[in-house]
């Protein structure tokens, strides 16, 4: 595993070689702004539905959020910064440990962009290990841990907020998985050159 402060870019020479064996480049964002705006309406999806589960194991209200018909007023600690660093890192790491072998691969890249945390692996998966990759983080943190905290009584308002906020970073995420859903046949392969997919059957 590599760590650096920017994401790895397409190697053109990579691109001809994995073309010359069949490898199929899938459509999919130029860059990550358009990748981000393409992925908005997923992201008041996985909201909702994030939303909903801790409506269901907890109840939900606006007044925990510093919102009432008549006014909104809200105070940032620094504490809840501190919290946001850790759901970033978390949310980074599991995508992280479902990549085989990502410790001693040194075709796996992890770092921070202006645009938050990455994870990108240039090894090859099954379609399968692929979407559990990507959907790892928005499952275990926006619909299994409010599940568990509730349980244990600790789904606290931080908590509820930190939760939602990973459903709706994990939009570009889900964006990913509708493209490979879409577009790349069971039983294939995939894997990226820099930012660039690819599958083969």
């Amino acid at each position: 595993m590599k760590i650096q402060s920017k994401m790895p870019e397409t190697n053109d020479r990579l691109h001809i070689a994995l073309m010359d064996s069949g490898w199929v480049p899938m459509k999919e964002p130029k860059n990550l702004i358009t990748a981000i705006l393409l992925s908005i309406p997923l992201m008041f999806i996985s909201t909702l539905i994030s939303l909903v589960i801790i409506n269901i194991v907890s109840g939900l209200s606006w007044e925990e959020f510093g919102l009432t018909a008549v006014s909104l007023s809200f105070t940032i600690h620094l504490g809840i910064l501190l919290w946001i660093v850790i759901l970033l890192m978390f949310h980074e790491i599991l995508h992280l440990v479902f990549v085989p072998n990502f410790l001693s691969s040194n075709k796996t890249f992890m770092g921070l962009t202006y645009f938050g945390g990455y994870v990108l692996s240039e090894e090859k998966f099954s379609k399968t290990r692929y979407l559990v990759i990507t959907l790892a983080p928005f499952v275990i943190i926006s619909m299994i841990l409010p599940v568990l905290l509730s349980m244990i009584g600790l789904l606290t308002s931080t908590m509820k907020f930190l939760i939602l906020l990973n459903a709706a970073a994990s939009s570009v995420d889900l964006l990913y998985v509708f493209l490979v859903v879409k577009q790349v046949p069971n039983n294939s392969m995939v894997r990226n050159n820099g930012t660039k997919m690819y599958w083969r059957n």
